[in-house]
């Protein structure tokens, strides 16, 4: 196996306060990409365009976001991540403002492409303090900046909408901005020095990122089964929104907004879970997440009429699928230390494309079925997850 190019670092590991501070400034960069979900309404009334119209705003995020992915996520592997992660969060902060000053509802679109784009710090940062941790810290230092993202995805959508109420859509964007700029700052001189390493060609090293999986078959089946986990988890989710907003349940936009506050126990579940990789025991801890996320789909069932089955199923499977994730990721970058960054990029890749597939799931399974359907299909899915793990554990044990 190949040495990581900051392996002069693995003396120190990994140091609690500059783990802190790539949780928060990773959680801060993928928040970005939500704060205008709760927003839709006030940001049509503004610009003056239907809500429908709005909705838009969060698909081009979300493209920028797979395109920063794929385009910028690899450099990690090549070049001076102590001046590209500064500099491409200063870019974020500039999008930020951007949004704020936007006169008009297509200037906004494509100041918010610009945002998915280049808020992609915590993809860059997740690989490089693999680097820098030590071999026996890596799965908790890899699970708390993972628990810094997941956090970053659940409060912004609560942060946006008090201070939307307060300062008007507007005011988040600005401050927004200016967090990331404190951040970019603390980062450009808490990051460590790098030995210069060999230069590639940006297309070679695109193309490479399919090298490399097609290389090493534990990335294979890991991608897989992370894929199948997180179309579970936007198929639940998407489902979730369809069936609280409906009758029996009727709940407002701010209600949903609470019942996925549930999900911060994920954030907590992921940290620990990292301390099974560096037992030995991301295999099996894989295995027994994908149980879970089955057991708690089980219980969700239940939850047609009823919140109480809805709450626990949310918990569980919170857990689950980000106990899933922490485990298929630490495994995935401890593969090939010089590739991590590509390694993230594919990772990242086909979460995203799985999410995208639940998501298209949860439309179809509702219209034909309603919760029972959509339920159903998640369950599937994870069965499909544990036919894989159960059939190639073998070769993920490396």
């Amino acid at each position: 196996m190949s040495r990581s190019p900051t392996e002069h670092t693995e003396t120190t590991g990994m140091p609690q306060a500059l783990t802190l501070l790539f949780a928060v400034s990773g959680g801060a960069a993928v928040g970005n990409l939500y704060w205008a979900q709760p927003l839709l309404s006030d940001i049509a009334g503004s610009l003056g365009v239907s809500v429908g119209t709005a909705g838009m705003l969060i698909t081009v995020t979300q493209i920028g976001y797979a395109l920063g992915i794929l385009l910028v996520v690899p450099l990690g592997d090549t070049m001076n991540r102590r001046r590209l992660i500064p500099a491409v969060m200063i870019c974020s902060a500039a999008a930020l403002v951007a949004c704020a000053l936007a006169p008009s509802f297509a200037t906004l679109l494509a100041a918010l492409a610009a945002v998915g784009l280049t808020t992609i710090a915590g993809q860059l940062l997740t690989p490089l303090a693999d680097d820098l941790a030590k071999p026996e810290q890596r799965g908790r230092v890899v699970g708390t900046i993972v628990s810094g993202l997941i956090t970053g995805i659940l409060l912004s959508r609560t942060i946006s909408g008090f201070l939307a109420h307060a300062f008007g859509w507007r005011a988040i964007y600005i401050a927004a901005a200016l967090f990331i700029l404190l951040l970019a700052a603390l980062l450009s001189k808490a990051l460590p020095t790098e030995r210069p390493r060999p230069t590639v060609p940006y297309g070679k090293l695109l193309l490479s990122v399919f090298t490399v999986v097609h290389a090493h078959r534990p990335v294979q089946i890991t991608l897989i089964i992370g894929a199948c986990a997180f179309a579970v988890f936007t198929l639940f989710w998407t489902g979730l929104t369809f069936l609280l907003s409906s009758p029996p349940f009727s709940y407002s936009v701010s209600q949903i907004g609470l019942v996925g506050l549930v999900g911060l126990a994920g954030a907590l579940a992921a940290r620990r879970a990292g301390s099974l990789h560096d037992r030995g025991l991301s295999v099996q801890g894989t295995g027994a997440a994908l149980a879970l996320g089955l057991t708690s789909l089980l219980i969700a069932g239940f939850g047609s009429t009823h919140i109480i089955p809805v709450l626990v199923a949310v918990l569980l499977l919170d857990v689950a699928i980000q106990a899933t994730n922490v485990l298929n990721q630490s495994r995935l970058l401890s593969i090939d230390p010089a590739s991590r960054s590509r390694l993230n990029t594919a990772f990242v890749a086909c979460n995203f494309i799985g999410g995208a597939i639940g998501s298209l799931m949860a439309s179809v399974l509702w219209e034909q079925g309603g919760w029972v359907a959509v339920v159903a299909g998640g369950s599937g899915l994870i069965v499909l997850a544990l036919t894989v793990w159960l059939t190639q554990r073998k070769s993920l044990e490396f």
